[in-house]
């Protein structure tokens, strides 16, 4: 695909990748584990050897960046290096070991007529995956849809565009010798933003749609899409600290879900405090998080124990900073606490921190999120933490598929019956 074409060539090219998605769908569906895990092993060893190409395609991205007015975190997730580069290899190797979700018998059973009758998982067929500033999204999405029997139709942002070429050519280059098809995997190498509108205008040859990204972009496939959408708009993260709460783990968790990366869906961005021990936790949080660079925005209650801290607006509970910045409250119960994540949250990952069992179970059933975690920091809602391998994305969505998406969630399900004859009388 080439900018600056017409309309009509661009529209005929893309529904020329869609067939051809199509058709390696097909192929995909029969081919053997085996043959993916080879892919998926090949590929990690050429990323490897080939680690300088891509390294010198992400360098050209980086200096290109300020002109995209990209800010440090999304420079950040553009950005590839040695460390990085070396985990995506493993990631490939990770999801070469996972169990092959297709074909799996969720249920069967023989029926009084003899009918025997089996739920097995298949792949869902075609996946379109839209992202921005995430190169190892390219890596992420191409694996983990193949070893589900699923071709992928891959668009990156142009601020990532070298990046996902380079890695892009490496995943193709090992599909054919691999015994799969060659269009298993396809990167939609134009800018042109119209390409995207032509291919999420067609499902009968794409089966789902999954963006990652900020939040307009995320809004735009979904107003779009003919097909289904998996998604989470925002990740407006809290981490409620309890009158229970052991104070320093409180303080450990707060500064690394907050400022481990903060660029990311599931770092934190408010800070909910009890009041019983709002004035001696609020100093010690305060002193780790400013250390590392963090701007805390606080409510009344907030600026009486830390008269320096800037004071809250109400949009700030409701913003996904992806930044050094942090909203602060506290909270007179945790009636209040929930009641604030109801109003506020995203449904994408809520924190409890407490000693105390039942304060515990009642967040865990009454916050409404994609994971709840107890105990530990927001950070940890992503699939390679939580067992998945590498992950596709994070749904808020309650419907096929919610949390982390790995391999299972990238499948559907058919009825297979087996008779010799029966009829329905």
């Amino acid at each position: 695909m080439n900018d600056g074409q017409n309309l009509d060539d661009l529209r005929n090219q893309c529904q020329a990748m869609a067939d051809r998605a199509k058709l390696a769908s097909r192929r995909l569906a029969l081919a053997p584990g085996s043959a993916k895990n080879g892919w998926l092993r090949r590929s990690a060893e050429a990323i490897r050897a080939r680690s300088a190409e891509i390294l010198e395609a992400n360098a050209r991205d980086i200096a290109a960046a300020p002109g995209f007015g990209l800010n440090a975190a999304a420079i950040d997730r553009l950005t590839l290096n040695s460390n990085r580069l070396a985990a995506i290899a493993t990631s490939l190797e990770e999801v070469a070991s996972l169990p092959d979700p297709i074909g799996e018998a969720i249920a069967s059973s023989r029926r009084p007529n003899g009918l025997e009758v089996a739920q097995i998982r298949v792949p869902l067929g075609v996946i379109f995956m839209i992202f921005e500033s995430r190169p190892n999204v390219t890596v992420d999405a191409a694996s983990l849809c193949v070893k589900s029997g699923n071709a992928a139709i891959l668009r990156g942002g142009k601020e990532a565009i070298l990046s996902n070429q380079a890695l892009y050519r490496v995943l193709a280059d090992e599909l054919a010798p691999s015994g799969l098809p060659s269009d298993a995997v396809q990167l939609v190498e134009t800018t042109d933003r119209a390409a995207v509108g032509h291919l999420l205008g067609m499902p009968e040859q794409i089966d789902l749609a999954i963006p990652r990204g900020g939040e307009s972009l995320i809004r735009r496939v979904v107003a779009e899409a003919k097909m289904p959408v998996l998604k989470h708009y925002t990740g407006n993260c809290h981490v409620y600290v309890d009158a229970a709460a052991d104070l320093a783990m409180a303080v450990k968790i707060i500064v690394n879900a907050k400022t481990q990366r903060p660029g990311v869906c599931n770092a934190a961005e408010t800070l909910l405090v009890h009041r019983d021990v709002a004035e001696s936790f609020l100093p010690l949080a305060a002193d780790a998080l400013t250390s590392k660079g963090v701007e805390l925005r606080g409510d009344e209650p907030t600026r009486v124990l830390l008269p320096s801290v800037k004071p809250i607006v109400p949009a700030d509970w409701d913003t996904e900073y992806l930044d050094l910045i942090l909203a602060v409250g506290v909270v007179e119960s945790i009636d209040q606490a929930i009641d604030h994540i109801t109003r506020h949250g995203s449904g994408h990952t809520e924190v409890i921190v407490t000693g105390s069992l039942a304060a515990a179970r009642r967040f865990v059933a009454e916050v409404d999120a994609s994971a709840v975690i107890v105990n530990a920091s927001s950070r940890f809602n992503d699939g390679g933490q939580l067992g998945l391998g590498a992950e596709i994305g994070i749904s808020t969505d309650k419907y096929h598929a919610r949390g982390p998406c790995g391999l299972k969630e990238l499948t559907t399900t058919k009825w297979v019956v087996h008779g010799d004859g029966q009829i329905r009388e």
